[in-house]
């Protein structure tokens, strides 16, 4: 079944309803968590494509499948016809301009008291400022510092990408009380560590999406292996990836996993 453009930009052929227009659309996965958290339902009218998809969603799928899909292009905003558009840092605002969409733009926080003003922010201008107080006040809440205990750690990704110091992920492990190894191999801010160093001198804490995500079939058994071998000094605790694609809520979660 062919979808006309519009209806293509809108909704991507789901076959969900047009977006209702004179509402808020979102096409920035981590301010959907946000707004799973804050806003009124009735707000809303279109949350981002990548919402709808268990794998990249950072807002809860069931929340995020009550409304139409909007993809990333400005086209599909301005067709949405909102009264607000909340979009990503990095995307197309000159189209919005030209159209008279209201927007406001939000990246990827780097570090927790900037996602905690993020959600203040974003609450406040949707109407909503008590709601994000009470989110903001659980994610400081989550990240009080614990005693430092005398173990390390790393988060170890898909493709063998650790978040070193200057992330959210290193001030995340540290405030659940654990020393970030990525230094110990001297690596940077995002860098890898490959399989043959990580069994020469394995952290004492790994947390690590076990299902490998972006890795191959291969890359997968390796990993395993490599888990395996060091199993016995080395404690392994499942972290899902997309835990690191945004602040605000999943923070929350982050944390939880990490203070286990």
């Amino acid at each position: 079944m062919r979808c006309l453009l519009p209806l293509l930009l809108l909704t991507g052929c789901s076959g969900q309803a047009e977006i209702a227009p004179g509402k808020i659309v979102s096409n920035n996965p981590c301010v959907d968590a946000i707004l799973a958290e804050v806003a009124d339902p009735a707000q809303i009218g279109a949350v981002s494509a990548w919402s709808h998809d268990p794998a990249s969603a950072s807002a809860p799928i069931a929340w995020a499948r009550r409304f139409p899909a909007i993809g990333a292009e400005a086209e599909a905003i301005i067709l949405a016809k909102p009264y607000l558009a909340l979009i990503g840092a990095f995307g197309r605002t000159d189209p919005l301009d030209r159209a008279g969409v209201a927007h406001l733009a939000f990246g990827v926080p780097a570090a927790i008291a900037e996602s905690a003003e993020q959600v203040r922010s974003l609450a406040t201008q949707i109407g909503r400022a008590q709601q994000g107080e009470r989110l903001a006040s659980a994610l400081e809440a989550a990240t009080i510092p614990a005693a430092p205990r005398s173990k390390t750690a790393i988060i170890w990704l898909s493709g063998g990408f650790v978040p070193g110091k200057g992330t959210l992920q290193d001030e995340l492990l540290a405030r659940a009380g654990y020393r970030n190894a990525s230094a110990t191999y001297g690596l940077k801010q995002w860098d890898v560590l490959p399989f043959e160093t990580m069994v020469r001198n394995p952290p004492d804490v790994i947390f690590t999406p076990l299902a490998g995500n972006g890795d191959d079939r291969r890359s997968l058994a390796m990993r395993h292996r490599v888990l395996a071998r060091i199993a016995r000094k080395t404690r392994v605790v499942e972290f899902p990836e997309k835990l690191l694609n945004c602040g605000g809520p999943s923070i929350i979660s982050a944390m939880r996993i990490l203070r286990s």
